[in-house]
């Protein structure tokens, strides 16, 4: 009896509490193993669809003449499907890492650059650029200075009302969001239906949101600012993750919350709005992504959020060139595709949570 004591208490027993058991340390590790398979995962697949999804359109292309870089297949890759791709991937990344950067500070699925507000004020900014003619101004395209204008009043307004005494909770970024959206898309309406027909026109067009082909100056500028404000949120993850948890608990951890908020909502208002400004209102990419890799790959936001980007980037260059084959030569826009998707998935995850 007395041995039995004595060895279960001997230094050598491996049940010791302070000393971490074999096994669990080997599940960290698979656990990390898995987590880097998947970011590498998804990194190669972001780049095969910038390699391959160029090639499709309503026409074939002769590889042979675009590898000799001869007209007109050399042009029309290069210069017409190639940038439209690249845009599709950044814009698509940035939307998905939008949208898990607002499911995270308000630890709900549903919620998404659309939800708070930041989408409809750029619509409503770009909207009525367009209304007024402003296609251009100071050599800048009107629309993206609108878009820009409407977003950042958004963000100051909700911003505002959601803060009192100094701090600013995530249910009060929720509300306020909710309610700006709302007046923003009735003034939408409102200057659509007061606009005259070419105008009308150029305003339905540009909400249903697609892609087109742009310069590889503004999509240099774009991958800049989409490329420093990402590395800015996942170099944070870890404080997402605390976040998570609740406002208390990230608090006790050391994490400054008012801080996380202020600065995930300004982050996640610039790719929203940056990339309204180029492609228009895009739906349901910032709501699906991120929560199909919530669910199929890891919550945890160091693997979630570069793996949403990437994937986001897939999934929106690739109903981008769905749409320039399905009924070619007619293009369908990327905007129509992603809301057949986005729409019944939306009310399939609807159904689970009630």
């Amino acid at each position: 009896m007395i041995s039995d004591v004595v060895s279960d208490s001997s230094p050598s027993s491996t049940s010791s509490p302070r000393a971490p058991s074999r096994d669990g340390v080997g599940r960290i590790d698979r656990t990390e193993r898995r987590a880097r398979r998947w970011i590498a995962t998804a990194a190669l697949v972001f780049l095969a669809a910038a390699a391959l999804l160029p090639l499709a359109g309503p026409a074939p292309l002769d590889l042979s003449r675009v590898w000799a870089r001869q007209d007109p297949d050399w042009s029309i890759f290069v210069q017409l499907r190639l940038s439209r791709t690249l845009l599709g991937l950044l814009a698509g990344g940035a939307l998905a890492l939008g949208g898990s950067i607002f499911q995270a500070m308000l630890r709900d699925a549903l919620a998404t650059p659309d939800t708070l507000g930041i989408s409809s004020g750029a619509s409503l900014g770009a909207v009525a650029a367009i209304a007024m003619g402003a296609y251009v101004a100071a050599g800048i395209s009107g629309i993206w200075i609108g878009a820009f204008a409407g977003a950042l009043t958004v963000l100051v307004v909700v911003v505002g009302a959601a803060t009192r005494r100094r701090e600013m909770s995530a249910y009060g970024l929720l509300l306020a969001g909710v309610a700006t959206n709302s007046v923003c898309w009735a003034l939408v309406l409102l200057i659509h239906s007061l606009s005259g027909v070419s105008q009308s026109f150029a305003i339905s067009r540009w909400l249903i949101g697609s892609l087109d082909a742009m310069a590889y100056r503004t999509l240099g500028a774009f991958a800049g600012l989409v490329g420093v404000v990402a590395v800015l949120v996942m170099r944070r993850a870890r404080e997402w993750n605390l976040l998570a948890v609740g406002d208390a608990w990230a608090g006790t951890r050391g994490g400054d919350v008012r801080s996380l908020l202020r600065f995930g909502y300004v982050s996640g208002s610039l790719l929203a709005a940056s990339t309204v400004a180029l492609t228009g209102p895009i739906a349901f990419i910032s709501l699906v992504v991120p929560h199909v890799v919530r669910v199929r790959i890891s919550a945890d936001d160091r693997v979630l959020m570069p793996c949403a980007f990437f994937f986001g980037g897939v999934l929106l260059a690739a109903c981008d060139a769905l749409g320039r084959v399905i009924l070619a030569p007619a293009e369908i826009p990327a905007g129509a595709i992603t809301a057949c998707i986005g729409g019944p998935y939306l009310m399939w995850l609807l159904r689970r949570r009630v």
